[in-house]
């Protein structure tokens, strides 16, 4: 698999915003915010510091299962931490490798501290995606000669 393709690269694509929340957010709160924005994971941030990660997952296993209540329970006491991060210069490969080996589906991308931005598993399977389309594509010119400038029933 061409592996060329680094987190910096997808976070261009995607951008490199990010949502986040408190320790001491609610998960009532926290859910609302994954429900509004259509996400499946947030950033636990104190000031500018990364604490964790709180997901769909968390809440589904330690609040649901647990018989706890979303609205009186913190982020804090759900989230996942510390967060298995990822740096920019990463790749396409290693993400999934990490994604897979630790059962993750969000990988907060931190360099030199700061937090940039956050990959899911949806951007790393689009960026699968468009590098097989781009194979294929290269395939297809170089089966019809396209790529060398000949078209095909012309030689």
């Amino acid at each position: 698999m061409n592996t060329s393709i680094r987190v910096r690269d997808m976070l261009a694509r995607k951008g490199y915003g990010y949502w986040a929340v408190t320790p001491e957010t609610s998960a009532y709160d926290a859910l609302e915010l994954l429900a509004d924005k259509d996400i499946g994971a947030v950033i636990v941030m104190d000031g500018l510091k990364l604490k964790g990660i709180f997901s769909e997952r968390d809440y589904a296993r330690k609040v649901i299962l647990m018989g706890k209540s979303s609205r009186t329970t913190t982020v804090g006491d759900l989230m996942t931490s510390p967060a298995i991060t990822v740096g920019p210069e990463l790749n396409l490969y290693e993400c999934m490798v990490l994604m897979n080996g630790n059962r993750v589906r969000h990988l907060p991308v931190v360099e030199s501290g700061k937090v940039l931005g956050m990959l899911s598993i949806g951007d790393v399977v689009n960026a699968v995606i468009a590098l097989q389309e781009a194979m294929i594509q290269q395939l297809e010119g170089y089966i019809s000669g396209e790529e060398y400038g000949v078209r095909a029933g012309t030689v």
